[in-house]
C-alpha cells in the first residue's frame, strides 16, 4: 500500500494542474499581505470574521491582519475557505478516479496486482494529502509574507474585546487550519463519490462544487429552519470565532461532527460503485 500511494502522489505532482492549484495558494496571501501593506485598513471598514451558522459578529480579520503578521494566515484562510479552497479540494477529489477513466488508463492499473479497493484508498489518502497540503501552503505562506510586512507580535484591540499572545495565536492558527480543511471533508468526499462514476473529471469537479454553492446558499435561509443545520457547509465558518476569544467548543464541534455523515456515506457508495464498475475504457 505505501509503495502504491508513493507512486500516486508522485503521479499527481507530475500534473500541471496540480501545480497551478498549490502555485495559487501561495501567491494569494503574498498579494493580500502586499495590498494591506499599501493600503492598511481602519478599524470601521475591516472585513468581519463571520461565517456559516451565523458567525456574523466575528473579528475583522483584515484590520487584525495589519496589526500583526500571524493574523495574515487568518485573513487569507477565512477568505479562500469560502469558495477558492472548496474548488481545490474539489479538483484533487474530483480528478481521483474520474481523470483515469477519462486518460484510458484504468484498465492498465487493474491488470497489474492492484485489487480496485485498494487503488481506491490510495487515490483517497493523496487526495486528502494534498488538499491538506494546500491548506498548509495558504497558512506558511501567510505566516512569512505577514511576518515579513508586519512583524511577529501578539495583538490587543480593547474595542473588540481580542487581546492574542503570540502562542495563543500560533495555536488557534494551527487549530482553525485544521477546522477549515476538515469543514470542507463532506463536500470533497462527494467529489470523489462522483469520481467513481464518471469518466469526465470536470463534472465530478462542478458536481461538488454546485452542491457546496447550493447548501451554502439554502443554509442562509432562515425559513428553511433546523434542516440547514445538517447542511455539510453550515457552520464550516465556525472557526472564525477561535480569534473571538471563544474556545473549541459550539460550532465548531458541530461543524466536525456534521461532515462525518457525509464523508462516510460518500465514501462508502464510492467504493461499492467501483468495485462494481465496468471498466470497459
Amino acid at each position: 500500500m505505501f509503495r502504491l500511494v508513493r507512486t500516486e502522489m508522485y503521479k499527481q505532482l507530475r500534473r500541471p494542474r496540480t501545480w497551478v492549484a498549490l502555485g495559487f495558494v501561495i501567491l494569494v496571501p503574498i498579494i493580500i499581505t502586499i495590498a494591506l501593506k499599501a493600503n492598511p485598513p481602519t478599524l470601521t471598514d475591516g472585513r468581519g470574521g463571520g461565517g456559516g451558522g451565523g458567525h456574523d459578529g466575528g473579528p475583522r480579520f483584515f484590520y487584525l491582519a495589519a496589526q500583526s503578521g500571524l493574523l495574515v494566515p487568518i485573513a487569507t484562510l477565512r477568505v479562500m475557505s469560502e469558495f477558492f479552497l472548496v474548488v481545490i479540494f474539489c479538483l484533487f477529489a474530483g480528478d481521483a478516479i474520474a481523470s483515469e477513466a477519462g486518460w484510458g488508463n484504468l484498465r492498465f492499473l487493474l491488470t497489474r496486482p492492484i485489487g480496485r479497493g485498494r487503488l481506491l484508498v490510495a487515490k483517497l489518502i493523496v487526495a486528502a494529502a494534498y488538499s491538506v497540503l494546500a491548506t498548509a501552503l495558504i497558512l506558511v505562506s501567510g505566516l512569512i509574507a505577514g511576518g515579513i510586512a508586519f512583524g511577529y507580535h501578539g495583538i490587543s484591540v480593547p474595542v473588540l474585546g481580542i487581546s492574542m499572545s503570540v502562542s495563543s495565536i500560533l495555536g488557534n492558527l494551527l487549530l482553525a487550519g485544521v477546522l477549515a480543511a476538515w469543514g470542507i471533508a463532506g463536500v470533497a468526499a462527494f467529489a470523489f463519490m462522483l469520481s467513481t462514476m464518471m469518466d469526465n473529471s470536470a463534472g465530478a469537479i462542478m458536481g461538488a462544487v454546485g452542491l457546496y454553492i447550493v447548501t451554502s446558499i439554502l443554509g442562509a435561509i432562515d425559513s428553511i429552519g433546523p434542516i440547514r443545520y445538517g447542511f455539510p457547509t453550515f457552520y464550516n465558518g465556525a472557526w472564525s470565532n477561535l480569534f473571538t476569544g471563544a474556545s473549541f467548543g459550539g460550532d465548531m464541534v458541530r461543524n466536525v461532527v456534521a461532515q462525518i455523515p457525509y464523508v462516510i456515506v460518500f465514501v462508502t457508495i464510492g467504493y461499492w460503485w467501483f468495485r462494481r464498475k465496468d471498466i470497459t475504457s
